[in-house]
């Protein structure tokens, strides 16, 4: 166990430089406090560690300086970016091919609500990587896992939506709630409860636990179930073998659609786990990295998913003007920026090539975590999801999101963040999560790898 005093010690030594390299950011937030809710544009951006958030300096003349990880803030100082925007940033920061179809869009309109001819293609290339022939774009996977319930409950005629504990599915009242050590149901993560029904319209059951899934689904009220096929968001948590065979033969034993969300997990591949595993999802969800960091997100559903909406809302003649809705969507959904940047993203970014070049050197990053913590006998293991990395202070993998409760170390991961930032390295801020993208190097990763075998020799005093 890490001793709690020398955490102690070194979070105020750390806390102390961060104030003394960083006066800069300071000033500014303290103006943003006079004009933002919390302080900066998202109240995410007060999630970074150290008081304050640090604030991007404009690169170089206006120009990026390449399309890879690295940036500079106000005071001057230089960073490797692991966390990515928290994915957002997936395709790195000014890929060219990204700012070049920006730009040629931008010029001939940005949002039309018409389609252009980048639409077909796009349209065609998700159906061949993902699988599921038939799709809808939104401006946040929060968005299409909320068309997602509800097409679910409208086909269905049931209302109820089973996530997992420790899940985070963006804003959905449904997937605000998690499972105490007792087994209750709880508000997740401290959120603030909204006057939801969640006893009538959610159920939570813990990941990997067929038991309580079937208990759950032959109630017979639960019209979908809503999943990452690997948890990322309470720390990497992956499927027990067989786990998803079982999910799936459940959910269509009870008549429950299947929404599988990889906003997170598309590090497993150009095809995300739903290909690499071979998954059959109902629904299918992907966010922040399709289009290069512009908000967007797209939604897919099978054949026979697909017939079933068409059942209750289905097509109009092509001589009716569609004056209706299904109750989701919006103005900027499927604009032509966006399309035009999801193709080259595509095409161009987020390739074959590029995730081999990616997961070579997410294996490169957890292999030099676990050596740092081998060679100084630390409790603790990475785990690797395809282009993603974690660090977690257990010894076993967790099954489920009480076994990252019962290990998780709240301080000792504050000071783990702090110590990164201090010294250039940015991981995501909620946990130890770190992401690799096309324009990530060897260099960068071993940048990353020294500063983390300096944390853990610090550690020991």
């Amino acid at each position: 166990m890490t001793d709690p005093h020398r955490v102690a010690d070194l979070m105020a030594i750390e806390q102390a430089l961060y104030a003394r390299t960083r006066a800069g950011s300071r000033a500014l937030f303290e103006q943003g406090k006079t004009h933002w809710l919390y302080g900066a544009p998202s109240h995410w951006m007060r999630r970074w560690i150290g008081g304050w958030p640090i604030y991007v300096a404009p690169a170089p003349d206006g120009m990026p300086r390449d399309h890879g990880v690295r940036f500079a803030d106000v005071d001057g100082n230089d960073y490797v970016d692991f966390c990515l925007g928290d994915t957002g940033g997936m395709c790195g920061h000014g890929h060219p091919a990204v700012v070049e179809a920006m730009a040629r869009q931008a010029r001939a309109g940005s949002s039309l609500m018409l389609p252009t001819d980048d639409a077909a293609w796009v349209g065609a290339e998700l159906q061949r990587r993902f699988g599921l022939p038939y799709w809808s774009l939104t401006t946040s996977a929060s968005d299409a896992n909320r068309a997602c319930i509800r097409l679910a409950r409208m086909v269905t005629g049931r209302p109820r939506v089973l996530v997992f504990s420790g899940a985070y599915h963006g804003s959905i009242e449904e997937a605000h709630v998690e499972l105490d050590d007792e087994g209750r149901v709880r508000m997740r993560n401290g959120i603030h409860p909204n006057a939801f029904p969640h006893d009538q319209l959610s159920r939570v059951v813990e990941f990997n636990d067929l038991p309580a899934l079937e208990a759950a689904l032959r109630a017979g009220d639960v019209a979908c179930v809503l999943a990452e096929p690997a948890m990322t968001n309470y720390g990497i948590i992956e499927p027990q073998p067989g786990f998803h065979a079982e999910l799936r033969r459940l959910t269509r034993e009870t008549g429950t659609l299947l929404v599988i969300d990889e906003t997170h997990t598309i590090s497993s591949g150009p095809g995300g786990f739903t290909r690499a595993r071979g998954l059959e999802p109902d629904m299918f969800v992907l966010g922040k990295a399709i289009a290069g960091g512009i908000p967007a997100a797209v939604f897919g559903l099978s054949q026979i998913t697909a017939q079933q909406v068409w059942r209750v809302l289905p097509p109009l003649p092509p001589t009716a003007r569609q004056s209706a809705h299904a109750g989701f969507g919006g103005t900027l959904a499927g604009n032509a920026l966006t399309v035009a940047v999801m193709r080259a993203v595509l095409s161009q970014v987020l390739t074959d090539d590029a995730f081999e070049r990616m997961d070579m050197l997410a294996e490169r990053l957890a292999s030099g975590v676990t050596e740092s913590i081998l060679r100084h006998g630390l409790p603790w293991h990475a785990v690797r999801l395809g282009a993603r990395v974690e660090t977690l202070f257990s010894v076993d993998a967790p099954r489920d999101a009480r076994d990252v409760r019962r290990t998780r170390d709240h301080a000792l991961e504050a000071l783990l963040h702090l110590y990164l930032m201090n010294r250039g390295v940015l991981i995501t801020p909620f946990h130890n999560m770190m992401l690799c993208c096309p324009g990530t190097t060897a260099a960068d990763v071993d940048r990353h790898n020294e500063v983390f075998e300096s944390f853990a020799a610090a550690l020991q005093g």
